[in-house]
This record gives C-alpha cells, sequence and structure tokens, in this order.
C-alpha cells in the first residue's frame, strides 16, 4: 500500500488539487485525509465535496479542530482571533450536508501498523501540537496500546520525524522533501506531514508524504509547487481578511502581521506555547496557558 497523508487542506482548493494530482503520480493507491479540511481558505465547499468523493473511493477522512469550528462556529464568548472569523465565514458557506459530514468524522484511524490522528493519539480532541519530545512520547505510547508502532499527524503545519530507538530516547529530525526515509522495525515513528494549505515554514510551497508498509516501510516528505499566487488572490477577494492572504504568500502564519505584542498577546489563551512561537517568532512564554485549541 502506498498511503498519501494530506493534512491541514484549509480550504485551498489549489493546493489540494496539487497535491493529490503529485502523490498519483508518486503511485499512491489510497489516500488519507487528516483534518483541517477547511478554515482560513476561501474555497471550503468545493474542498470538502472534494473530500467527500474521495472518501465514496476509499479514502480515510478525518476531523480536524478547524472542521468542527465551522461546524458550530465560533463561540460567543471566545476572544476575536483569526481561527474565529475564518470559522464564521465558513460556517455560512458550508450547506447543511457539508456540515454534517464534518461533524461526523472520525479524530483517528489505523492502517497497518499507523494510527493517523490530526493531533496527537493520546487525546485527539484536546488538539495538542507533537512539537516538543514529551508529547511526541505520549502520542506514540498511546498508539502503542492501541497496537500501532507509527503515528503520522497534521496540526502543526510543519514537517518533522520523530523515532524512538532502543534505549528509550526520542529524537527528532528535519526530513529532506522527496528522500524516502526507511522506518525500521525495531523503532517507533512519530510525523508530522506539514501542511497542504496552509505552511508556516516560511516556504509557500504545498506539504504532504507518502507512507509505503512493504515490503520496506518507509516514509516520503514532499513539497510542492502550485499557484499560490492564485490562492492568496482568491482569499482577498473573498472577503477573508487579507493577512490570511499573507500567509500564502510568506509560507508562515503572519499572526496577523504587522501586529503588536498587545494584538496577539490577547489570543495567547486560546493558543499552546508552541503555536505561539510558531506564529511570532518571539520566544515562547514561561508562563500561560497550555491547552491548544483555536490557532
Amino acid at each position: 500500500m502506498r498511503l498519501a497523508l494530506l493534512s491541514d487542506i484549509h480550504a485551498n482548493l489549489r493546493a489540494f488539487q496539487a497535491c493529490l494530482d503529485h502523490a498519483r503520480a508518486q503511485g499512491a493507491d489510497r489516500i488519507a485525509l487528516l483534518g483541517d479540511l477547511v478554515g482560513y481558505g476561501p474555497e471550503p465547499g468545493e474542498v470538502v465535496d472534494m473530500a467527500m468523493a474521495l472518501r465514496q473511493q476509499g479514502a480515510i477522512v478525518l476531523q480536524g479542530n478547524h472542521d468542527l469550528l465551522a461546524v458550530h462556529g465560533p463561540r460567543p464568548d471566545a476572544p476575536p482571533s483569526g481561527a474565529d472569523v475564518g470559522a464564521a465565514w465558513t460556517h455560512a458557506r458550508l450547506t447543511s450536508a457539508q456540515r454534517d459530514f464534518l461533524a461526523q468524522l472520525p479524530l483517528q484511524a489505523q492502517a497497518g501498523d499507523a494510527l493517523l490522528v490530526h493531533a496527537t493519539a493520546d487525546d485527539p480532541p484536546a488538539w495538542r501540537y507533537a512539537t516538543t519530545a514529551p508529547l511526541a512520547r505520549r502520542s506514540l505510547d498511546a498508539a502503542q496500546a492501541a497496537g500501532a508502532r507509527c503515528v503520522f499527524g497534521g496540526h502543526v503545519h510543519e514537517q518533522r520525524l520523530w523515532f524512538l530507538g532502543r534505549r528509550g530516547a526520542l529524537m527528532p529530525f528535519e526530513p529532506t522533501p522527496g528522500a524516502p526515509i526507511p522506518l525500521a522495525g525495531h523503532r517507533r515513528w512519530l510525523a508530522t506531514i506539514g501542511s497542504v494549505g496552509q505552511p508556516r515554514d516560511r516556504d509557500p510551497r504545498a506539504g504532504y508524504a507518502l507512507w509505503e508498509d512493504a515490503p520496506q516501510p518507509r516514509l516520503a516528505f514532499f513539497r510542492v509547487a502550485y499557484d499560490h499566487a492564485g490562492a492568496a488572490e482568491a482569499v482577498r477577494r473573498s472577503g477573508l481578511p487579507p493577512e490570511l492572504a499573507q500567509r500564502l504568500l510568506e509560507g508562515r502564519c503572519s499572526a496577523w502581521n504587522p501586529a503588536p505584542r498587545s494584538t496577539v498577546s490577547s489570543c495567547s489563551p486560546w493558543c499552546m506555547r508552541a503555536a505561539w512561537h510558531t506564529c511570532t517568532g518571539w520566544p515562547m512564554p514561561t508562563a500561560g496557558p497550555t491547552r491548544a485549541s483555536r490557532w
């Protein structure tokens, strides 16, 4: 099986189609969408329709935090944030059938000896970011309890691979796009596969991964060029905040750039410390909330 792993599409139809085309050219025979089909982007209905069609063809489709937020709309008592603006806009443009589809998606699925999830396997609805060794280890341990050796997820918007060796040390490294990595059987592995529709590593190309489970298990990460300028223009035409278009052009979370610290501080109670650092470039605060939710 060659399973294409796509996550964090964020209603970016151009990036979604480019990654699907690239994956099929690489010989993918099954597709897995690991959540956040919508949110931030200008084509939520089109992306959800494609996901529905893919699931009818045998694809695995999971729910992400932005999918759930788009189903219900933002909480009235929540501080204003980019996620909430996008959720309200998205909610109004989805049909009831599309919202029902998103609402009923599972939080995780198993494929062979891999557990697929949007965030982490230890507590999927908490939407934690697997950006530190302790969080990655908790996710791997939960997967092992479920009989899985690997965890593949998204949510972080960056491509990274963690492996747990025989001595119990968890080691991360950043993969080279296009270079297959053998997933040795004596190790356990956790991968964050990047984002199709909103990369945040200062590279605007879409990201996804391809997992081959036999004869030798291996994982390859890819970056795919697409018309990100056209995608940004579609955001501007949609009426969404123009800062969301800038994210696509720069390949990073602009934190509603330019924004003083006070602006970002107002939404930080809804953000994990890792999301704060990723989206601002500032050092992570030494104290504050650690619950991930809306970023």
